[in-house]
């Protein structure tokens, strides 16, 4: 059977609990060991001391604040607070959710009745605000289990939502992305390797192939074009990728996983040996281009040709809007010359990981769910890093409190319009600035962790 959208959860050598999934699973405690070793060889000495003993340098002006902060003091109050917002969980929480599809559903009905009028705003508006919804705020929470303890009939459980056939796909979220593969891709690696070169999502990295005109273009041709172009065949790249570990099947040899891809990679042979077009066409790409613009307005043929050319283009062009959208809700959650890069892993749930979901993470303007609706609730990501499996009302109630905790502690709690969180975007991928680097001697070596697959990567640290 499909296998559920969020990790399972497993003891790791007396520690706290942290997700293991098949193919990443926790290494020996003697790799770790010999691993950290390795990594704190050769350090330089300096008068002051890190967190975790060893000493280091000065810390520029902007990072002063990593040393005079009492990192366990702070990790335990969000993790507190996590554990009350999950407690205080409802049958409100589920019927907030029920509010949110209600208002996708009625934008579906506008965009599906009015689609055939001719080229119009209006459908083109509503189209997107359905798809736009059902990604982000559906597939997005429901996915990660944020309503698995409140939902008493299973149909919004990460356990089967849109899982194991097109068929579920089309009833519970249908989009360019397979759900096995935004589940690799977002809700494991993208969230429990936050800001890491192992981040699939770290635009600064994937924005480094750009060279010359097209550092300056392809940001804006992106915005277009995104969802099936980068992220359908990205995402299915992990999925595929991990399902070959498992299998002990090695890669190509000129292939590095850890590099996006995208239509054109592919056209270019970069994912030879991997998976091949028709093989994401069919599986990923075409069950959804094939009904959305094709068989959804149909209908509409028997009535009149040039009703349904209409709703096609509406369609189409509604497509077009729902990756602008997407891309600037989406993107700049964790792109800014204000956010941190970070060198290693660390364990999920300890307090370095609740440090990295707020200081590699930016939220937007909250508060109201007309508001957050067109947010996506993608304007509360700090508050989803720091506990990606809680509902959208828990965000909402928590957002205040998860602040004030950022402010006791002085660690950086970055909150601004999403237009100027795009603009600080685009810089990054154009270059023209550069995310920070946090220190690595100020990591707390008891959090640090190595995954499997990293392990496979550096047979040294074996």
């Amino acid at each position: 059977g499909p296998q559920s959208l969020t990790p399972a959860v497993i003891e790791v050598a007396g520690s706290a609990a942290s997700p293991s999934w098949p193919g990443l699973a926790t290494p020996g405690l003697a790799a770790v060991a010999a691993g950290l070793a390795l990594q704190r060889r050769g350090r330089r000495r300096a008068p002051c001391k890190a967190r975790g003993g060893e000493a280091v340098g000065t810390l520029p002006a902007a990072d002063s604040w990593i040393a005079n902060m009492d990192l366990a003091a702070f990790g335990k109050e969000v993790h507190e607070l996590g554990m009350r917002l999950k407690r205080e969980q409802t049958e409100a929480d589920q019927k907030h959710l029920y509010k949110m599809i209600t208002w996708s559903r009625i934008c579906a009905f506008v965009g599906l009745s009015t689609m055939w009028m001719g080229v119009n705003p209006l459908s083109i508006f509503a189209l997107n605000l359905w798809t736009h919804s059902a990604w982000t705020m559906m597939g997005h929470h429901v996915g990660h289990g944020g309503y698995n303890r409140t939902d008493s009939t299973g149909r919004y459980s990460s356990r089967g939502f849109a899982l194991g056939s097109v068929w579920r796909r089309l009833q519970d979220w249908f989009d360019w992305m397979l759900p096995e593969a935004w589940c690799i891709e977002h809700n494991q690696l993208h969230h429990y390797r936050l800001g890491e070169n192992d981040d699939p999502d770290l635009l600064e990295r994937n924005a480094e192939s750009w060279k010359g005109n097209d550092r300056y273009t392809m940001p804006f041709v992106s915005m277009l074009l995104w969802k099936w172009a980068y992220y359908a065949p990205n995402t299915y790249k992990e999925l595929k990728v991990l399902e070959m570990r498992n299998k002990k099947v090695p890669l190509p040899k000129n292939f590095d996983p850890q590099e996006p891809l995208t239509l054109g990679d592919m056209a270019a042979g970069k994912a030879r040996g991997v998976l091949s077009f028709w093989e994401l066409f069919t599986k990923v790409l075409g069950p959804y281009f094939l009904f959305r613009f094709f068989a959804l307005p149909l209908p509409l043929l028997a009535v009149n040709p040039a009703f349904y050319f209409s709703a096609v283009c509406n369609l189409f062009l509604a497509d077009v809007v729902s990756n602008i959208h997407g891309y600037i809700v989406v993107v700049p959650n964790h792109a800014g010359d204000d956010l941190y890069r970070f060198e290693r892993s660390c364990k999920p749930k300890s307090p370095t990981f609740y440090l990295r979901a707020v200081t590699s993470s930016a939220n937007f303007a909250t508060g109201g769910d007309v508001n957050d609706f067109m947010h996506g609730w993608l304007n509360y990501q700090i508050e989803h890093h720091c506990w990606p499996d809680l509902s959208m009302l828990s965000y909402q109630k928590g957002q205040p409190e998860l602040k004030k905790i950022c402010e006791k502690h002085g660690v950086p709690y970055v909150q601004e319009s999403v237009w100027v969180r795009l603009k600080k975007t685009l810089d990054i991928a154009m270059g023209r600035t550069f995310m920070r680097k946090y220190p690595d001697a100020y990591e707390r070596e008891a959090d640090m962790h190595v995954w499997k697959d990293q392990m496979d990567r550096q047979p040294a640290l074996a």
